[in-house]
């Protein structure tokens, strides 16, 4: 059974599409106009193995803000709606990622509930590359979850370097992703006492 979720979003801000497939290879086709944010949705596949596909034409004459905003609640939708009744997943999962000086812890549980809690290091430096906002990154981590309707927890314990401060954030979570979605074959239908998530 295919895991595949497909949204279109406009607004008079952005246009964005996204197509993710959960169960692929970490290929990924992905222009939102904004570099860093790029390649942060290109970690994302990569370390999730998730096929994915995101489109966005946003007005970027204004800011990067409405573009990586949309992107991340059409990235949700898609997700959720791909992932269809749970059955048969580990549903919790967490990660660790390094990179270099930086560290990211992430947990994650696909509950059906949305909340973040989020960390990072104070005094970062305020842009990555050209137009990547780093106080965007909870931000964008907010967008998703209300969308995708899971439980997130993100915290950076130390880093000196804010591109290594995002991009370890992003690769931990699309590892705890992967394994929250991933089948577990001794679950029997949905893994919660309540028969839905």
């Amino acid at each position: 059974m295919s895991r595949i979720g497909r949204v279109e979003r406009a607004t008079n801000e952005t246009k964005v599409l996204v197509e993710i497939d959960l169960d692929g290879t970490g290929a990924a086709d992905i222009s939102t106009g904004v570099g860093f944010y790029d390649h942060m949705l290109h970690q994302l596949a990569k370390h999730g193995l998730f096929d994915l596909t995101v489109r966005t034409e946003g007005d970027l004459h204004i800011d990067s803000h409405h573009t990586m905003e949309d992107t991340a609640l059409a990235l949700g939708a898609a997700f959720r709606e791909a992932l269809g009744d749970k059955a048969g997943i580990r549903r919790f999962a967490d990660a660790k990622v390094p990179l270099d000086e930086a560290l990211a812890e992430v947990t994650v549980d696909v509950s059906g509930r949305p909340y973040l809690v989020h960390s990072e290091p104070e005094g970062m430096a305020p842009v990555i590359g050209r137009d990547y906002d780093t106080t965007m990154t909870r931000h964008i981590f907010e967008s998703f979850v209300a969308q995708a309707r899971v439980a997130l927890h993100v915290h950076v314990p130390y880093g000196r370097n804010a591109h290594h401060i995002v991009e370890c954030q992003f690769k931990a979570l699309a590892r705890a992703l992967r394994f929250a979605c991933e089948s577990d074959p001794r679950v029997t239908g949905v893994p919660s006492t309540k028969g839905a998530l």
